[in-house]
């Protein structure tokens, strides 16, 4: 089981739950910090003193004093109204992260929930009871209100969630049926349930964890894009890496040569030309960027994950509450909006490398658009097409979402991060940058089965034989819309079995 703190969740360590399932406890020193803060939060509530979230209203009705005997109501009423959010539902997984986070967040013990609140959350999360949350709603500050609102609504028998087989059902009867009680939320509980940034983060972090494979993906595609059109392998080797001193780089060129060991078709400067174009040659200096960016993520995601970003937070057992800001969504904002760029920019070099593999003047001999019957046959004409079209809509959702601001609350929240509409970009991005790469995988096993598999390297080779088993060769024009699809599920599916060694000061990333 993996053991929450607060303070010591990793991407690994969700990616564990998310995809594989491992079940979740609570620390017994969190637990002592949640049963410390929950006291102070009950003392405060019974005093005369007029304390933000306890005993107020909220946003521009915080000078409104709410009476002792209103303060549960005072809390169902925040959930129900807050619990707007529209359009299509997030995934499970990521619904089931903002679970996670959401929890993590409540037992640093500096939010003031109950102990009953955190145990319900690990039985939601342990039985796989995800609500639905729409998609649509959130300015990312004050926190992810209406998607959280609709999180908050199971822990109270409201709203509705994912069944076993994926289906959408009300949820107080899947609670019914697991011997689950819904709670009455006390004095704070609903506010600190969705005063936070954890939607965005949840986003993010899925969102990190299919660039990140997508990332590496992409160096085995272009890898067999490079054997096909007989790359110039002078271009990985670590000296001109090394001058320039980005570790990321450098790492990329690596594992380029490890993938390519062995082959017969790569070629030697001066050996049939000079130099490769960029989309060959300058494989380590983009693809390393983009890795570069995938670790500022990691960093600033990995510390959002741990953080307490509720308000007002309660330190010294309730002697200082302080209402502050941390359910500001900026510094995720940021690393979406960088993330999203990155992305893109695989995918743009991809589609440059599928036009290489496609045009007869770039391709090397190759036949026009890989078709077995140019002229007759199409080929693989109009995946370029798709793929143009694809990075083209890159462009407009690489847009940053966190230039802009809307004011809120009768201007008492008057800047807002924006944060999960960047992270919902985020998401179409890596959606349509795999595609692409997709559809570069495609056409390079058609490639290479032209210039003759058996020279290729063996860990292309056995790439070669993954594509070809979901993705038949070009003998003739099919409707390669289900090729496409296939191939694409096979790269979304979240491999669970590799393993960073080292960091990325040397980037050691090992699939098995």
């Amino acid at each position: 089981m993996i053991e929450l703190t607060g303070d010591t969740l990793t991407i690994g360590e969700l990616k564990e739950v998310l995809y594989g399932d491992r079940k979740i406890h609570i620390a017994k020193n969190s637990l002592t910090r949640v049963e410390a803060s929950r006291a102070a939060v009950d003392k405060i509530a019974l005093g005369d003193e007029s304390v933000y979230g306890i005993n107020t209203g909220f946003g521009k009705f915080s000078n409104v004093k709410i009476a002792e005997e209103n303060v549960e109501t005072l809390q169902l009423n925040l959930i129900r109204s807050h619990a707007c959010g529209v359009g299509d539902p997030f995934p499970r997984i990521v619904a089931k992260a903002m679970m996670m986070l959401r929890l993590n967040a409540l037992v640093k013990g500096y939010s003031g929930v109950r102990v009953k609140v955190v145990e319900m959350l690990t039985k939601l999360i342990n039985r796989n009871i995800i609500p639905v949350v729409p998609q649509q709603g959130s300015l990312g500050a004050s926190g992810d209100l209406a998607p959280l609102a609709h999180l908050a609504l199971v822990l109270i028998g409201e709203g509705r969630v994912f069944n076993e087989s994926g289906d959408i059902v009300p949820a107080l009867g899947v609670l019914e049926k697991n011997g689950i009680k819904p709670i009455t939320l006390q004095a704070k509980e609903g506010l600190a349930l969705i005063n936070g940034t954890q939607t965005m983060t949840a986003m993010a972090v899925v969102n990190y964890i299919e660039a990140e494979q997508l990332a590496l993906d992409s160096e085995w595609i272009s890898g067999m894009t490079f054997e096909s059109l007989e790359g110039v392998i002078d271009a990985f080797l670590p000296e001109t890496h090394e001058v320039r001193g980005y570790p990321q780089q450098t790492a990329v060129a690596k594992r380029m040569l490890d993938w390519l060991q062995g082959s017969e078709l790569t070629t030697r400067q001066n050996e049939k030309r000079v130099q490769d174009a960029y989309s060959l040659r300058c494989i380590p200096q983009v693809h390393g960027a983009s890795w570069q960016v995938l670790d500022y993520v990691k960093e600033k995601l990995e510390i959002e994950m741990n953080a307490a970003t509720d308000n007002p937070l309660i330190f010294d057992n309730g002697k200082t509450v302080i209402s502050g800001g941390n359910f500001h969504g900026q510094p995720i904002a940021f690393a979406m909006d960088f993330l999203k760029i990155a992305v893109a920019e695989l995918a743009n070099i991809s589609e440059r490398r599928v036009e290489r593999l496609v045009n007869t003047q770039l391709n090397e001999d190759l036949p026009a658009f890989l078709s077995p019957e140019p002229g007759l046959q199409s080929g693989a004409m109009i995946m370029q097409y798709v793929a143009a079209s694809l990075v083209s809509e890159n462009k407009t959702l690489a847009h940053p979402a966190s230039v802009d601001s809307i004011p809120s609350s009768a201007n008492q929240e008057d800047h807002v991060s924006m944060g999960t509409i960047g992270s919902r970009h985020a998401a179409d991005i890596i959606q349509n940058s795999r595609r692409v790469l997709t559809i570069e995988a495609i056409c390079a096993m058609q490639a290479l089965e032209y210039k003759g598999v058996e020279k290729a390297s063996k860990k292309i080779r056995q790439k070669w034989n993954a594509v070809n088993s979901i993705v038949p060769s070009l003998k003739e024009d099919r409707i390669f819309h289900q090729d496409i699809d296939n191939l694409h599920d096979y790269l979304k599916e979240i491999k669970i079995d590799f393993h960073i060694q080292g960091g990325n000061e040397d980037a050691e990333r090992i699939i098995y």
